[in-house]
């Protein structure tokens, strides 16, 4: 019987994976362990394995494509076993090839398309495959709903290329130009000059001339045009536009400069004088490539300033700089959604506070020097500060709670969560029981994360759990900063860097070593004087470490 594969759910925040390699194909024989795909989880990419012998009979997911936990992604059974029973009982859809075509059409249906066909002409897609194009209003900003035809510099029936500029276009930030981007005859004007149309309303169409595009027309997605419009020769229709064009600008022997509403804004950014700019449009018109393509020639700076009075000649000379704007996108990877998501659900429902302590870090620095001396394993101050965060915790396990709702859950273990940094985003596994460790022991086990994290080979079992968590950035010289809780721990530590300043030592100013500490709460758990009481408790276990040994 086939077997169906299912997306697994990989880890306690999963809810979608994406299928990032396929390590086998339809055909391909598999045994129980064998590793038929890399999943790329929030957490990490981890293999899937199959639970079945047989052979792979269907794969329903793409390299690259994402799929909700759960959801059938191949099925697995005896060769040539017939497998589309299994994926009709799951809701999954077959392959494309094996599809039937639709048969419960009625025949009355199929008698009326023709005569539908012949009533409204041809449809768009049709008439695409026809050479005409139907030029839709563009969204121009982030906030457009509908655009203002300004002006048109074509008129019906006139031959447009495909760089052409067929309309001004007045939005809600500006004034911009539309192109075609089609070439041919204009055979319609859905919306006269002065009136609106909605973002993606047809405004005009092109296409080779005498083209019948009344099965377009019929559909009744023209944009209506206004009232004015009904009487094509009407004064007001042809007054009102007017007030909204741009001041003209002339060239310096008075002639007036013709230039688009875009050309005239991008020249203004870029400090280019539209004079010394040759038009490539209409008429001489000077258009948005214009701008772009334009190379200011270095006689043009040296004739003015030989014919400007001498006052002028003193004033300094801003050189022309011709910048480009650019960008790279790339998809939000499973970790990174999961992060977004739940650091959000953490910052705008638990409400944090926070709490900031200076430690006197002498002592510890000493103490770490005499340990790595004789220990095992090299300490560090993130050790230090994890297992003095475990044995304060035991002593205010107010800190190592967190909220359920109608509950208040106080964890009698330590479990520290450690912030990592890796590639794609941040991993926080557990360091559990901390606060029975030693300080080697929690070294080791923190570097062997670092690795394990780095490699993407960290499990579930790794990162869940945590009662508490350490974030430390100090080593990137951080003096002081603030964390997201990790929910649902009810708070976080956010460790600084070791800084040498001066300080006051028995009434002297002397040379010390001073690190911050600071104390994020959900105030539903932790109050202001139960995180104080515990940040005293642990600076007196950091600037007096021979506690941390007893």
């Amino acid at each position: 019987m086939a077997e169906i594969v299912r997306m697994p759910k990989m880890s306690d925040t999963m809810t979608e994976g994406v299928m990032a390699k396929w390590h086998k194909k339809v055909g391909d024989k598999v045994k129980s362990g064998d590793v038929m795909a890399e999943v790329e989880t929030d957490k990490a990419t981890m293999d899937l394995e199959s639970y079945w012998d047989g052979t792979v009979l269907y794969i329903g997911v793409e390299e690259g494509k994402a799929v909700p936990v759960d959801a059938v992604i191949a099925v697995i059974g005896k060769e040539g076993e017939d497998y589309k029973a299994a994926l009709d009982a799951e809701g999954a859809a077959a392959p494309a090839a094996d599809n039937k075509p639709a048969e419960a059409a009625p025949a009355a249906e199929k008698n009326e398309a023709p005569a539908a066909e012949a009533k409204s002409g041809l449809s768009e897609a049709e008439l695409a495959a026809k050479g005409v194009t139907v030029i839709r209003m563009p969204l121009l900003s982030d906030t457009m709903t509908e655009g203002v035809i300004a002006e048109w510099h074509k008129k019906v029936g006139d031959k447009v290329k495909d760089d052409d500029i067929l309309a001004d276009v007045e939005t809600d930030k500006a004034t911009m130009e539309v192109m075609g981007y089609a070439s041919g005859t204009l055979l319609h004007i859905g919306v006269e000059k002065g009136a609106a149309a909605k973002v993606n309303g047809i405004i005009a169409i092109v296409g080779p001339e005498g083209t019948d595009i009344s099965g377009i027309l019929a559909q009744g997605d023209v944009p209506a045009k206004p009232a004015a419009d009904a009487k094509s020769d009407a004064p007001v229709a042809e007054k009102a536009p007017e007030a909204k064009e741009e001041a003209p600008v002339s060239s310096g022997n008075g002639e007036r400069v013709k230039a688009s509403p875009l050309a005239k804004r991008i020249a203004k950014d870029k400090g280019i004088d539209l004079s010394q700019v040759a038009g490539s449009a209409d008429g001489g018109r000077i258009i948005k490539k214009d701008i772009e393509n334009f190379k200011p020639s270095a006689a043009a700076p040296k004739a003015a300033s030989s014919s400007a009075p001498a006052a002028e000649k003193a004033a300094p000379v801003i050189p022309q700089y011709v910048g480009e704007e650019k960008f790279t996108e790339k998809p939000v990877s499973q970790m990174r959604k999961v992060i977004a998501k739940r650091l959000a659900e953490s910052l705008f429902t638990a409400p944090h506070f926070y709490l900031t302590i200076s430690i006197d870090m002498d002592n510890a620095m000493t103490a770490r020097t005499a340990i790595n001396a004789v220990a095992p394993v090299k300490v560090s101050f993130n050790d230090i500060v994890i297992k003095a965060v475990a044995v304060a915790l035991k002593q205010h396990p107010a800190v190592n709670s967190s909220w359920g709702g109608d509950k208040i859950r106080f964890n009698e273990h330590t479990n520290i969560g450690v912030a990592m940094a890796v590639e794609d985003g941040l991993l926080v596994p557990v360091v559990r029981f901390a606060d029975g460790k030693s300080l080697s022991h929690i070294s080791a086990e923190v570097k062997e994360y670092g690795q394990k994290a780095k490699a993407k080979k960290l499990q579930p079992s790794d990162w869940e759990g945590s009662t508490f968590t350490v974030s430390n950035l100090g080593m990137f010289g951080i003096d002081e900063f603030t964390s997201i809780i990790n929910a649902p721990d009810g708070a976080i530590l956010s460790v600084g860097a070791i800084q040498a300043v001066p300080v006051v030592k028995n009434g002297a100013v002397v040379p010390g070593n001073v690190m911050k500490l600071t104390l994020g709460c959900d105030h539903r758990v932790v109050d202001g004087a139960t995180g104080a009481a515990f940040l005293q408790t642990l600076k007196g276990l950091l600037e007096e470490p021979i506690r941390l040994l007893a």
